[in-house]
């Protein structure tokens, strides 16, 4: 009898029916969790559906919907301006990720040593992410007047020829990276500032003990351990460079002619200057599919790191 007492299975829990307590708290939480369903959906889900059934119609404002499939989508294969955007983006984006990421950790490390009033100095630098895109870009358009701006006073101070800044095609990209760099240099000093500070003191301190230098510990020490830190500011940045819109419209609106058109602002122009809606419907499907390709890729890149 203990025999089969011991192996007999445990009974059945009978699921809820209707009318049942649990039944009722289930639905409880059901209607917790509603809210936030309906606006996903609104919000994003059902945006996200209509675009994607407008990228496969030629419909411009004030005109009848005709569906046309994938023309769109081969249309944009075929347009040398979108192409030209694409590649523009990749080089702002790239530019404008390198910069702040290697000021910023250059700055971490500054800012991680102890010296009289480090806080001070910690709160003005960041001042910079502070600010609000379009203020900072209004500032920055004044400093790169070439008569008027005092970036070309500083460089006649130092005996540099004046440069036309934004108002160049050949220049105008990194110009805006310049005005990128200065304002998020101060986040990625922050993320990698808060791996500096949780880093274990054990190896640093095995590492002067063996007689390291300096150099050698950053560099064989703590810039591995730091890298996990240093991927989340670049999986950020990336992502936040390739959509980057506000400050480049606001300085440059694109140009010269269209020397700084990024993605987001050919497919501006697209939906609000030229009204085609459905071909700016296909511009946003296919950027939605390189930021989402770059992200999996960085956050690959992201999860195989590893502290050493």
């Amino acid at each position: 009898m203990s025999s089969t007492a011991a192996t007999s299975p445990p009974p059945l829990t009978p699921r809820p029916r209707f009318g049942d307590r649990s039944y009722g708290r289930r639905s409880s939480y059901l209607l917790f969790v509603l809210p936030a369903l309906v606006v996903i959906v609104a919000v994003i889900i059902f945006p996200w559906i209509y675009t994607v059934f407008m990228s496969f119609h030629d419909w411009q404002v004030g005109a009848r919907r005709i569906w046309v499939g994938l023309d769109n989508y081969g249309e944009l294969l075929n347009d040398l301006r979108f192409r030209a955007a694409v590649g523009r983006t990749f080089v702002y984006t790239v530019l404008a990720v390198a910069l702040p990421v290697g000021l910023g950790t250059i700055a971490a490390i500054l800012f991680h040593q102890e010296f009289p009033f480090r806080g001070l100095f910690r709160g003005i630098f960041i001042l910079p992410m502070i600010a609000t895109p379009v203020a900072i870009a209004l500032v920055w358009t004044m400093m790169y007047h070439p008569q008027l701006g005092v970036l070309n006073y500083l460089l006649s101070l130092v005996g540099l020829p004046p440069s036309l800044w934004v108002y160049a095609p050949d220049t105008v990209i990194p110009s805006l990276v310049l005005v990128e760099t200065w304002q998020w240099t101060p986040l990625v000093m922050l993320i990698v500032l808060g791996g500096l500070a949780s880093l274990p003191v054990e190896p640093l301190e095995s590492a002067v003990v063996d007689g390291a230098g300096t150099w050698r510990i950053y560099r064989d020490i703590i810039l591995p351990m730091t890298l996990p830190f240093l991927m989340v500011a670049v999986v950020l940045r990336t992502i936040d460079s390739l959509k980057a819109f506000d400050t480049i419209f606001a300085i440059t609106q694109g140009g010269p002619g269209t020397a700084s058109e990024t993605i987001n602002i050919y497919l501006y122009l697209q939906a609000f200057s030229f009204f085609r809606i459905g071909h700016a419907s296909a511009v946003v499907v296919v950027f939605f599919v390189i930021v989402v390709a770059c992200s999996l890729a960085l956050l690959i890149v992201r999860q195989r790191t590893k502290w050493s």
